[in-house]
């Protein structure tokens, strides 16, 4: 079974700005759809963006566009997920996952998750 790893979370101030990644041991990523995935506290697991597996889609949440970037590092087998210009309502545990489809206005995700990466926005 694939095990996705997320990584490169931390603390940052707003308007900073953090790149995520993720990577399976093994596997290379390229072959899936691909998805991050966050949840805040108090809060339902929510979309945030997603590539489909011949990298032609991409969607944002609206909460996100224009602020952050999905993009796959084809030699290396990782998806990342450049985030600019962050708030404090983007303070999460992100989460990577293999999505079962992606498309321009939608995605949904598999069974298949990371053990998700912190990212805190805050002065």
């Amino acid at each position: 079974q694939v095990q996705l790893v997320e990584s490169g979370g931390g603390l940052v101030q707003p308007g900073g700005s953090l790149r995520l990644s993720c990577a399976a041991s093994g596997y290379n990523l390229g072959n899936y759809a691909m998805g991050w995935f966050r949840q805040a506290p108090g809060k339902e697991r929510e979309g945030v963006s997603c590539i489909s597996r011949g990298d032609g889609n991409t969607w944002y949440a609206d909460s996100v566009k224009g602020r952050f970037t999905i993009s796959r590092d084809h030699a290396n087998y990782t998806v990342h997920l450049q985030m600019n210009s962050l708030k404090p309502e983007d303070t999460a545990v992100y989460y990577c996952t293999i999505v079962i489809f992606c498309t321009a206005v939608r995605t949904y995700p598999s069974a298949i998750w990371g053990r998700g990466t912190q990212v805190t926005v805050s002065s």
